[in-house]
């Protein structure tokens, strides 16, 4: 019994090792040479390569998938890692462009200003709780001949005046403030009237005070300073008329003015430290900011 399984196992091996060389031979012989036991072997073989050579494509092109698959993944990260780079580099360019254009205008003001001009960041703004800017706080203080009261202004228009100093620093009254009043003028016709911040903590916005009622004023009129008081240069922007109020009975009317500058964005300011404040801006200086 055990010569039996012996023999049999010896048998098995050698057919399964003879097989592979008979139908590599049938394979290889010329098929005007082949016999009827290689015809056989290769009528047998046939669809046993069919198979292996369909499963050979399927995994290479499995593997293809994946290799391209990793590929394209690397350069989708490679390209993510550049795109945002490139988003930073223009924001970064973008910022910049625009404090050139800040400080250009800035520059511009100097120039058509008479008087000396002092520059000042603003490094602290006290808000409400509605996120409204109600006080500046400027890197300019007492050392930089900065005195309360000395306008503080902007390319668009007027932002107010120095509260007080100390050290190096100081703090900004806007014109929007309850306690800000200024001497204005209506551009167009000439139209006097005192300018008085509204203090309201929901939005910027002054009211027009004193205004005749006899004035001829219409909404989106300029309104500029006067120059009288000495405090302000004449001609500055100071907003534009938003809301006009005239009562049935009374001498005088009120207008709501929308301050030129937003003062959320302020970076950068000019302070007249000296210089004669009546006289006005020079020609080109009162357009809108």
């Amino acid at each position: 019994m055990n010569f039996y399984r012996r023999f049999r196992d010896a048998a098995v091996c050698v057919v399964l090792l003879a097989l592979p060389f008979f139908f590599l031979r049938a394979n290889l012989r010329d098929p005007q040479t082949t016999n009827a036991v290689d015809r056989v072997l290769l009528q047998f073989s046939a669809p046993i390569q069919y198979v292996a050579t369909q499963l050979a494509i399927g995994v290479s092109s499995i593997w293809q998938e994946y290799a391209y698959l990793i590929d394209v993944k690397r350069d989708n990260d490679r390209l993510r890692d550049e795109n945002a780079r490139l988003r930073e580099a223009n924001f970064k360019l973008n910022a910049e462009a625009a404090e050139n254009r800040r400080l250009r205008r800035l520059l511009q003001l100097r120039d058509q200003l008479e008087g000396t001009l002092l520059s000042a960041q603003v490094i602290g703004k006290e808000v409400s709780q509605y996120f409204r800017v109600i006080r500046l706080r400027l890197d300019r203080g007492e050392r930089d001949r900065v005195k309360p009261g000395m306008p503080v202004l902007t390319a668009d228009g007027l932002v107010g005046h120095v509260r007080r100093t100390w050290g190096r620093y100081s703090d900004v009254l806007l014109v929007a403030d309850r306690t800000s009043a200024i001497d204005v003028v209506v551009q167009r016709t000439g139209a006097r009237g005192m300018l008085k911040g509204t203090g309201r903590e929901e939005h910027y916005a002054c009211r027009l005070e004193h205004l005749s009622r006899e004035d001829d004023v219409q909404v989106g009129d300029i309104v500029v300073t006067s120059g009288l008081g000495q405090r302000y240069p004449a001609s500055i922007l100071v907003g534009r008329i938003h809301e006009i109020t005239k009562k049935e009975f009374g001498l005088y009317q009120e207008a709501t003015i929308t301050p030129a500058v937003n003062f959320s964005r302020l970076e950068e300011v000019l302070i007249l430290t000296s210089g004669p404040r009546g006289k006005s801006v020079r020609e080109g200086g009162d357009g809108d900011g």
